[in-house]
């Protein structure tokens, strides 16, 4: 059962996943990066699946796809840095 609407959301479901994946790869990185590119790439994913639900809790069109839009630029930053 769904408390929230974005817990419907496939988008939503796999951001999560990706959280999980990028924790599980990121834990083999060097100590080195800790709080470096493995905190990056954390925060990011994290910043995925913490911006679709914000925005699915805004009343208007422009503010949704305003926090989609920070969730697209999150997943961007993800690619890019790994």
């Amino acid at each position: 059962m769904y408390v929230f609407s974005f817990e419907k959301l496939e988008v939503w479901k796999e951001s999560i996943l990706l959280v999980k994946v990028i924790y599980k790869l990121t834990d083999n990185f060097p100590s080195t990066e800790k709080f470096g590119l493995i905190s990056q790439l954390r925060r990011a994913s994290i910043s995925i699946s913490s911006n679709l639900a914000e925005g699915t809790l805004r009343n208007t069109n422009k503010d949704k796809t305003h926090f989609s839009t920070i969730a697209y630029s999150s997943t961007m930053e993800d690619l890019i840095n790994y």
